[in-house]
């Protein structure tokens, strides 16, 4: 399986956060789930993943589908481009949003 990674410039001696990797079609997200949480919310980096808390139970996927939900509504991007690749029963999430650069994720993510 080749590499599809490219380096993006995102400015000035910018670098990409760890938990942030860009893509020929898209980004990857390194992500940490907390489910059963008291609010939907994206949090503060923790090491290299991004911590997201859902008020969802991590039973048949609605920790999952909240976690989509919650980065589609954030980010105001269609929840068909946002996919689940590694991690369905784990904490420990990589999610890939086809057509999103890392600045325009960064940007979005902000506001």
């Amino acid at each position: 399986m080749r590499d599809r990674s490219i380096s993006v410039s995102t400015g000035p001696s910018q670098s990409l956060p760890a938990y942030l990797r860009q893509e020929t079609d898209g980004i990857l997200l390194a992500l940490k789930l907390q489910p059963r949480a008291a609010a939907n919310q994206i949090g503060d980096p923790l090491a290299s993943e991004l911590r997201v808390r859902v008020t969802a139970p991590p039973v048949d996927a609605a920790a999952n589908d909240a976690l989509i939900r919650l980065l589609a509504r954030t980010l105001d991007w269609p929840r068909s481009q946002i996919q689940l690749v590694r991690g369905h029963t784990s904490r420990h999430k990589t999610i890939k949003i086809y057509g999103l650069t890392a600045t325009e994720f960064l940007g979005r993510l902000k506001t």
